[in-house]
Parts: C-alpha cells; sequence; structure tokens
C-alpha cells in the first residue's frame, strides 16, 4: 500500500504518527500547500517510508498529477471540508482509494432551512457512486471518529446487540480545559462553525431526512469516565446523513455537548456575520470572515500541552434485543489528553479523530475491507475493526459499552 495524506495539521500530523508503529505500508507521502510543514513533520518520524511533498488542494488536477507521480493506492483527505471535492475528484479520477472525515458541503434549503433539506452532506459524492462502483473505484467517506467510529458502533450495534433498533444517538462530550485561553476550540474553527450554525439534520424513518434549528433539543447527557454531565444539542453531521442507508433505525440524531459558553460564542460570531465564507473587502484585501476568525484564535494541534481532560465520542442505541426485551447501551471511546500526548504528542480531539482511518486503512490493507463506489463506514463488517482498535496487538485503545437499559423505566 502507497498512502497519500493530504494535510500536515494535527489530524494529519496524528495519522502519520500512529501509522509509524505500523507494517501494512510501504510508502507514506505527506504533502501540504505549506511544504514546510510535511517536511518538519518527516524529519520528526525519521522512518524512510514516510516523504514530503506539496499541492494545492483546490486544485483536482494538482492532486491527480500527486497521486500519479507517487504511485498511491490511497488517500486520505485530512484538511478542512472546503477542499473534499477537488480531493475526491483528483484522487478518483487516478483510480486510488479515496478517504475522509468530513464530506462535501452542505448548502441550506432556500426557503425553508429549519424544516427541509437542501443540498445535504455527502450529497456531490453519493451523485458519483455508481460510476466508482462501475470502476472499481472505492471512496469510504467518514471514516473520522464522528463520523466513523460511531458509524461502526452502529454497524456492530445492529449486527451483535440488537434486533430492533428505534434510535441511534451520536453523543459527544468533553471536559477538556485549554490553561491560559478563555475560548480555544480543541478543533478546527472553521469547521465547528460549518457544523454548529448549519440546519441540524435529523431522520425518521416515515419521513425521512428533515432539519430543524440550530442548537435544538438541548439534553444534559452523563458521558463516562469521570467526563460527567454535559449539555449536548443537535448539530448537523455526517452520521444522520449515513446510518441511515445502511442500517434500519426509526430515528438518527447527533448531538454535540458544547457548553452554553461556546454556544454563545458561535450566535454571536454569526449575528456580525463572521461565520460567513464570502470574502469581503478590508483596507483592499479581500477577506472571508471565517477565515479571519480561524487566523486570530490559536491553533488546536499546538494546544496539546496546555490541555487536559477527555473527550468522549459513542453512540447510544435504543431498542430490543435479539430476544424481544428492551434495550439501551451506550458504545464509547474515550481519548485523555495526557495519554495521547505522551504516545503520539497529539491532542486528544485530533488523534481520536486520526486513529480511526489509520486502521480503516490497515483493514483495506489486509483484504478485511474490500467495496467499491462510495460507501459509509456502516457497509463494512464492524468486528474486525473494533477488535484491532481496542487490542493489545493492534492500536490498544479499548472502547466500551456501557448497559444503559434503566433509563427506559418501567
Amino acid at each position: 500500500m502507497q498512502i497519500l495524506i493530504i494535510g500536515a495539521g494535527g489530524v494529519g500530523a496524528a495519522a502519520a504518527r500512529i501509522a509509524k508503529r505500523r507494517s501494512f505500508f510501504t510508502t507514506c507521502v505527506i504533502a501540504d500547500y505549506d511544504p514546510s510543514r510535511p517536511e518538519a513533520l518527516v524529519t520528526e518520524l525519521a522512518d524512510p517510508r514516510f516523504k514530503a511533498a506539496q499541492v494545492d488542494a483546490s486544485d483536482a488536477a494538482a492532486v491527480e498529477a500527486l497521486v500519479r507521480k507517487h504511485g498511491i493506492t490511497h488517500t486520505l483527505n485530512a484538511v478542512d471540508p472546503r477542499f473534499v471535492m477537488p480531493i475526491f475528484t483528483g484522487v478518483t479520477t487516478a483510480g486510488a482509494t479515496y478517504l475522509d472525515m468530513a464530506m462535501s458541503l452542505s448548502s441550506p434549503h432556500p426557503e425553508n432551512p429549519h424544516e427541509l433539506t437542501g443540498v445535504k452532506l455527502g450529497d456531490e459524492q453519493f451523485k458519483q457512486s455508481e460510476e466508482l462502483a462501475a470502476r472499481g473505484v472505492l471512496a469510504l467517506c467518514g471514516i473520522g471518529v464522528e463520523p466513523g467510529l460511531s458509524d461502526v458502533f452502529a454497524r456492530y450495534a445492529a449486527d451483535e446487540l440488537f434486533g430492533e433498533i428505534d434510535e441511534l444517538g451520536v453523543r459527544d462530550g468533553a471536559n477538556l480545559t485549554v490553561d491560559g485561553y478563555e475560548f480555544a476550540p480543541s478543533f478546527s474553527i472553521w469547521t465547528t462553525i460549518e457544523e454548529c450554525l448549519n440546519p441540524p439534520v435529523m431522520y425518521e424513518a416515515d419521513r425521512g431526512w428533515f432539519t430543524t434549528a440550530p442548537f435544538s433539543e438541548p439534553e444534559v447527557f452523563d458521558f463516562p469516565e469521570g467526563i460527567g454531565e454535559v449539555e449536548c444539542v443537535n448539530v448537523e453531521h455526517e452520521e444522520v446523513l449515513l446510518m441511515p442507508r445502511w442500517i434500519d433505525a426509526k430515528r438518527v440524531n447527533f448531538k454535540y455537548g458544547l457548553g452554553e459558553e461556546f454556544i454563545s460564542v458561535l450566535k454571536t460570531l454569526h449575528m456580525l456575520g463572521l461565520d460567513s465564507t464570502q470574502p469581503v473587502n478590508v483596507k483592499g484585501q479581500m477577506v472571508s470572515p471565517r477565515d479571519m476568525v480561524a487566523a486570530v484564535l490559536p491553533d488546536p494541534a499546538q494546544l496539546g500541552h496546555l490541555m487536559k481532560g477527555k473527550t468522549c465520542a459513542g453512540l447510544l442505541v435504543t431498542g430490543k434485543d435479539k430476544d424481544g426485551a428492551a434495550k439501551r447501551v451506550y458504545l464509547y471511546h474515550v481519548a485523555d489528553n495526557e495519554e495521547t500526548m505522551a504516545r503520539d504528542n497529539s491532542q486528544a480531539v485530533v488523534w481520536q479523530t486520526a486513529l480511526n482511518p489509520v486502521i480503516a486503512l490497515e483493514l483495506l490493507a489486509t483484504g478485511v475491507w474490500t467495496g467499491a463506489g462510495v460507501l459509509g463506514p456502516e457497509a463494512f463488517d464492524a468486528k474486525p475493526f473494533l477488535e484491532l482498535l481496542g487490542s493489545p496487538e493492534g492500536y490498544d485503545s479499548p472502547w466500551h459499552i456501557q448497559d444503559r437499559t434503566h433509563e427506559l423505566g418501567a
């Protein structure tokens, strides 16, 4: 396997550091618009399998040329979602396998954005699924942590734990703090704004996909391993667009533990128009307000040494077990910042995100996972993924199942 990682930021760097310990690939080219970033990372890794390159991720032809130049078989897109389509196009045109952690961008319904969907996350990619399948090309989309591991949990729950699923509810929360900062997001603020200020997508079997208002349906969710209670709200996320395509569930939703302060900041950015991606003239320079916000905030990849706490990604599944009895479980994975920094010099959120595509790459390299067309993690057998994730011989990062049937009452 010859891998290309596009993006040498927090997630791309963490993926390379995690992959270094594995033997399933022969070459890994790390490319970025700024060539100094992959060059520094390759020097740090000190492994002859890793090489640095430069690429403009907005240029599909440049991506295709890079894939062909290095004989790349599998490409991991580790940049923010606005570059999904040029990378997707360049990689698949070259005939290589494509992986990403966030899908093509959505746009709200022009007249009724808080009830009806417009262009949904991933729509641009799914349009090409039949053509890719006919050519035998695979695009494995949404294989980060959320989406990604949560989708693997959904497949496992459907296959192993439940006979009937009423609801798949992704719940993400953390107790991370950053010393010295009143406001410092632990993940890309560009992506966070996109997710949190767009109308959240919901799914119901008898209604299909629909939307609601941002930050709707707040609930307090008790996260495990000392994180505790965090208020979660509806957020637009790929799981809701992926899970119903392969898993029979009556309802699917995604709720993110943002907290009151974070929600207040996001609402203020929106009120001031600072969430916009449309460039404005600032003293003769055309600047995107959202890019400006990202530029003045600290780089999340550089905050690990100042961070404390844990982050939890998980899926709350409600329904009936194989014998028809009521059942609710929370399948989850926790990353402790102290541990991820010691292990791979990567803060917990980016490390947890990067871990899962590396596991997927190994399963593809060994032929355990195979497929063609545009597929989500739900399209593959979950058991080998989870075994590799948790086993000491694999990635030694345990996942857990917490029984919450008692929450259903009598």
